[in-house]
């Protein structure tokens, strides 16, 4: 029996996602989708998770589709959603805007769809290691998730469009540099630092958390003043929630808030 090719595990109410493809450098499968959509949609609504960690097993983070049945999904019967419509509408959709904070260890090899993986994080940790590309012009292959859409909202545009045309990759402190990875780390202290970090964020209030989320997600397509229209939205009902009345309590009596995302 061949084994998972996605293992869930709660790490004191951190959920990690580990893409276990090995062999295939982690390349995304139907199975692998399948157990995607079935696991956000759990974790999304468990109160006993506060952060989402995804990674890679092996020496890849992902190097993208399994292309072999993506092509085979291009004759799909009319009406049925395809390999990448699964992949985009269950899976990456759903990371974007998951009502928690989202965190990508990549623990080494990150092209294509595990590049736009990545990208439907919120904070992204890598290992030094980690090369990080596009690839899809290297198989003829156009970006369906992300990758000419929402790379160049987050890194310059020309290096944007380098990553794009060349199929080249960079190195994770290059990728550093550019905006897109926040912490860079040695290879052997990856995991720990990811959960680290994602037990540092987790201890925050979660309500304040999603909605800050939701508010800087949408502000890149809002003028300033609708974005801050929004922001203002959700603060006044912020003010009403048990966690800011808890913080603002705890802060004054000096003591740790203990907060229940409501």
């Amino acid at each position: 029996m061949s084994e998972v090719s996605l293992l869930s595990e709660n790490r004191n109410g951190i959920a990690w996602l580990t893409l276990n493809r090995p062999d295939d450098m982690n390349a995304i499968s139907l199975e692998m989708v399948s157990l995607f959509e079935t696991y956000l949609a759990q974790l999304a609504v468990d109160d006993g998770v506060r952060v989402l960690v995804i990674t890679g097993n092996g020496q890849a983070f992902c190097a993208g589709a399994d292309l072999k049945q993506v092509l085979d999904s291009l004759d799909m019967p009319p009406g049925e959603l395809d390999f990448i419509d699964r992949l985009c509408e269950n899976v990456m959709n759903p990371l974007r805007d998951f009502p928690k904070p989202v965190i990508a260890a990549l623990n080494g090899t990150t092209m294509a769809g595990g590049l736009e993986l990545a990208m439907c994080a919120d904070l992204v940790i890598a290992a030094q290691s980690a090369r990080i590309g596009d690839a899809h012009a290297n198989f003829g292959v156009y970006p369906g998730a992300g990758g000419a859409a929402v790379l160049p909202r987050i890194i310059p545009h020309n290096v944007a469009k380098y990553l794009l045309f060349t199929g080249k990759t960079l190195s994770a402190e290059e990728m550093h540099n550019y905006g897109f990875v926040n912490e860079v780390v040695p290879d052997d202290d990856l995991e720990e630092s990811a959960q680290s970090l994602a037990l540092h964020v987790a201890a925050k209030s979660p309500i304040a958390l999603r909605r800050m989320k939701m508010v800087a997600n949408g502000a890149a397509d809002k003028t300033r003043d609708d974005a801050l229209l929004h922001e203002m939205y959700e603060f006044r009902k912020h003010q009403r929630s048990w966690d800011m009345q808890e913080g603002l309590a705890a802060f004054a009596e000096k003591r740790k808030p203990e907060y229940r995302g409501r």
